[in-house]
């Protein structure tokens, strides 16, 4: 299983391409706190997950998470010691703009209701956006053609993860997301777990974790922003 836009993004991307980078503090949230709401903030449908790295504590830096869009575009969110740090990088025809026009703005906002909403539902925020990053850790494996255990494993995590949160089982729409995942769950589960996902099965079930993954972005949005 070999990723190949990552291997380019290591190898070239960082070193040859054009980029725009922006830093945000922590203030008073801690360090996987904010990464996660950049997570969320930077993420879209028209956006892949392919790499994700996380501190081994959630006060500390080393998170940091990579994607490619359908504009081929990579954004890499890096949690260092004093700050947030998100990096655009586009090819010689594109444009960073939208890390300082866009994702700037929209991330101090969110920082900054974020610290007052009540704890128990920044939990649940961070919860659901961990359900989020589950789903782009699916959708990426599929995409690769990855191991049907691993498949299958995180088709698991993001349906068991999701099921002990109130906003989203308490959503419109709720019950079809979680009899989704179950489809594809029993799907994998069906395969050789010791073989790589099959090639007929990637379209329907990229097709599926979109539109599951836009009703999440949105649910987490309205939760995030008001």
């Amino acid at each position: 299983m070999e990723n190949r836009l990552l291997s380019q993004f290591n190898g070239v991307i960082t070193s040859q391409w054009l980029s725009k980078q922006i830093e945000e503090p922590y203030d008073s949230l801690i360090h996987r706190e904010l990464f996660e709401i950049a997570y969320h903030t930077c993420n879209s449908v028209v956006m892949r997950n392919i790499y994700i790295k996380l501190s081994s504590s959630e006060d500390q830096a080393g998170s940091k998470a990579v994607f490619y869009s359908n504009t081929k575009k990579f954004t890499s969110i890096e949690a260092l010691e004093d700050g947030l740090k998100i990096t655009k990088y586009f090819g010689p025809e594109g444009t960073g703009d939208k890390v300082v026009t866009e994702i700037q703005p929209a991330l101090k906002r969110r920082k900054e209701i974020f610290m007052l909403k009540d704890q128990n539902l920044k939990a649940q925020i961070l919860k659901s956006i961990l359900v989020e990053r589950k789903l782009d850790e699916c959708a990426n494996l599929v995409m690769l053609k990855g191991n049907n255990r691993r498949i299958y494993f995180a088709i698991g995590d993001a349906r068991e993860s999701a099921a002990v949160i109130p906003i989203f089982m308490e959503a419109e729409g709720a019950s079809l997301v979680q009899l989704a995942l179950n489809k594809w769950m029993e799907t994998a589960q069906r395969l050789n777990h010791e073989q790589n996902f099959p090639e007929n099965l990637i379209s329907g079930f990229i097709r599926n974790l979109t539109q599951i993954k836009r009703w999440l972005l949105d649910l987490i949005s309205v939760n995030l922003d008001k």
